[in-house]
């Protein structure tokens, strides 16, 4: 990591940091400063967006070193060269622009909050949801989740994409839970900048999210519906299982994502796609998938200050829109069909509860296991798919399979 290159842009990388700590998104930060600062070297920018994604994630612990949770920017930036990065002193203070060389607490932080840099309310909730394993899923969210890569079957298979990327100076390995991944090894390729991208032979996506749409098991002339889709990553996986052959159905209340998502369909070559523009009513389909909104506690290690920025009322609130969501699905499951309920998110209150209560109010449906005969059983618990980065490298998700009985 070029580090000297901050000793030019402290001021700059101060002011940066100052917007992220005040609540901005760092990724929007960063982007900002870059775009209004094009005459930075490549080695400014690197060490830049270095700085800013560090300390915004680390700023607890760096709080806890400083001995003050209140810390300016340049303080932070100091304690996390000397310390975190191990920098000598005196190159820590030239290049964070801090003046004098603040007075840093050793000894390890008292609590799970200060080690791993999370807010306490969020830490309180892991160790109630973990148990004895808060600890090392906390430290996982503090390393950067792999570049995940899914095949897209309609296009070509698993070695052969391989062997392209390869081509193409992108060396991968394949994923050992879903057989459609592939995992960048090495350094961080700019992906959109390739051609067997832009000819739609896969799509970015991490291997439990792979999983959750494997668990629809769609088959080729069914009428499959994705009643949660998004910019549609599930749906592609789901035409491609398809073979384009059947009715797949795609509702998201957001109109531009569904729009991005015809997009995508047409580099993929998924044609047998409908998008619905009103929530679904009449459809009787074979399988419904419904990846849910949920608080997205999963996902935190791929954004460096998201956990700072999330709501602990949306952990209580989300359920109930859970709830409604799955009442709707309810509906339009045929019988002998199967309903799948997804969330990216560690919080039994979203997962486990919300199907446990909908299996209260819909006695035709029964909770079966996930993924009979392939999913790795390591990935089961308690009856329902859970996944997560401390165990299996992927990010945190939960699903459970439902299939109606009877009528």
């Amino acid at each position: 990591m070029p580090w000297s290159a901050l000793e030019e842009i402290a001021p700059l990388a101060a002011q940066a940091l100052s917007l992220v700590l005040s609540g901005n998104p760092a990724e929007r930060v960063l982007e900002r400063t870059l775009r209004a600062h094009r005459h930075l070297s490549r080695e400014q920018r690197q060490a830049l967006a270095e700085a800013v994604f560090n300390v915004g994630l680390w700023r607890r612990r760096l709080g806890f070193l400083l001995d003050n949770p209140d810390a300016p920017a340049p303080a932070l930036l100091y304690a996390f060269l000397h310390r975190l990065a191990d920098m000598p002193a005196g190159a820590a203070v030239r290049l964070s622009g801090v003046g004098e060389p603040p007075p840093l607490v050793s000894g390890e932080p008292p609590s799970l909050a200060l080690r791993y840099s999370l807010p306490d309310w969020l830490a309180d909730h892991f160790a109630r949801e973990l148990g004895p394993a808060a600890e090392d899923f906390c430290a996982s969210l503090n390393v950067p989740g792999p570049i995940t890569l899914r095949v897209n079957r309609l296009r070509t298979i698993r070695e052969a994409l391989a062997q392209r990327l390869r081509s193409e100076g992108v060396e991968t390995r394949p994923g050992v839970l879903s057989p459609l991944a592939l995992h960048v090894v090495g350094p961080r390729p700019n992906l959109y900048g390739l051609d067997s991208l832009r000819e739609g032979l896969f799509e970015v996506q991490d291997e439990g999210s792979q999983l959750l749409g494997l668990l629809v098991e769609a088959r080729p002339g069914e009428t499959v519906l994705d009643l949660c889709a998004g910019a549609g990553g599930k749906t592609l996986l789901l035409g491609a299982a398809m073979e384009n052959r059947g009715r797949l159905l795609a509702y998201d209340p957001d109109a531009k994502r569904l729009d991005r998502l015809l997009q995508r369909c047409s580099r993929a070559g998924v044609s047998n796609v409908q998008v619905l523009r009103a929530p679904p009513e009449g459809v009787l389909a074979d399988r419904v998938l419904v990846d849910a909104p949920c608080s997205e506690l999963g996902s935190l290690r791929r954004g460096p200050d998201s956990r700072f920025r999330v709501d602990p009322v949306s952990l209580t609130g989300l359920p109930r829109v859970q709830r409604d969501i799955l009442a709707r699905a309810r509906r339009l499951v045929r019988p002998g069909g199967r309903l799948v309920y997804a969330t990216c998110t560690v919080n039994r209150a979203e997962n486990e509860e919300v199907v446990l209560g909908f299996l209260r109010q819909a006695p035709e449906f029964r909770l079966v296991p996930p993924g009979v005969g392939w999913l790795a059983p390591s990935c089961v618990r308690e009856g329902f798919l859970f996944c997560a980065p401390h165990l299996h490298g992927t990010d945190g998700f939960f699903a459970a399979v439902l299939e109606r009985t009877g009528g």
